[in-house]
């Protein structure tokens, strides 16, 4: 491997990230790559790396009391990979969901939140919120199919609100015809009690 032999790289130990811990999904894997890197200095993020479910953290022989202690951020991050929580576009890609979707199961209480999580966005100051949820209750949804369930019960939602959308317009249409017809009988009503006042005048004979 050339590119190790000129970095002199020789300390290597290698993790692996279980099916239970990524749910099946690469968005995810990259995730817990991001967090586990995250826990490491500056210098050493980079030494950590993914390839496919495999971790593995890469130093120059030179630099085994910083790998040392690398390894032992990692090795003790690694005891509760599986209960990392789930972020927004881990549980899209876990789920295939639009993020439409994902809000609106959110707002109606079908994905449960595990909470916020609050960020910076790289080279701003600007910080994000966002809910995050447990990997449990994600994997749950996954292996029941409820995803499948929640969308067709949205669709008849859809449809139902198009029904009713549909007979209110109907029903406004309706009671502006018979308001409109009203309008015409009082106008007939009106015309006619000004033609019984002629009548009247003109019994009186005054139109002789």
């Amino acid at each position: 491997m050339p590119k190790q032999e000129k970095n002199d790289i020789e300390l290597l130990r290698s993790w692996t990230l279980t099916p239970t811990a990524t749910l099946g999904s690469s968005v995810r894997a990259k995730g817990i790559l991001l967090e586990l890197r995250a826990r490491l200095p500056a210098a050493l993020k980079k030494s950590l790396d993914l390839e496919g479910s495999e971790l593995t953290l890469a130093m120059p022989t030179s630099a085994k009391s910083e790998f040392r202690a690398a390894s032992a951020v990692i090795a003790e991050a690694m005891k509760d990979i599986e209960r990392l929580p789930v972020i927004p576009r881990e549980i899209q890609d876990i789920l295939t969901i639009k993020t439409s979707e994902r809000h609106r199961w959110l707002a109606d209480g079908r994905l449960p939140s595990a909470g916020t999580r609050t960020v910076r966005l790289n080279g701003r100051a600007r910080r994000i919120t966002f809910h995050v949820f447990d990997p449990r209750i994600v994997e749950d949804i996954l292996d029941r199919g409820a995803v499948d369930e929640w969308r067709e019960d949205d669709l008849a939602a859809a449809a139902e609100k198009r029904r009713q959308a549909a007979y209110k317009a109907k029903l406004t249409r309706s009671l502006k015809k018979t308001g409109k017809a009203k309008k015409e009988r009082k106008e007939l009503d009106e015309e006619a009690a000004k033609l019984r006042g002629w009548k009247d005048f003109d019994l009186d004979g005054l139109l002789r």
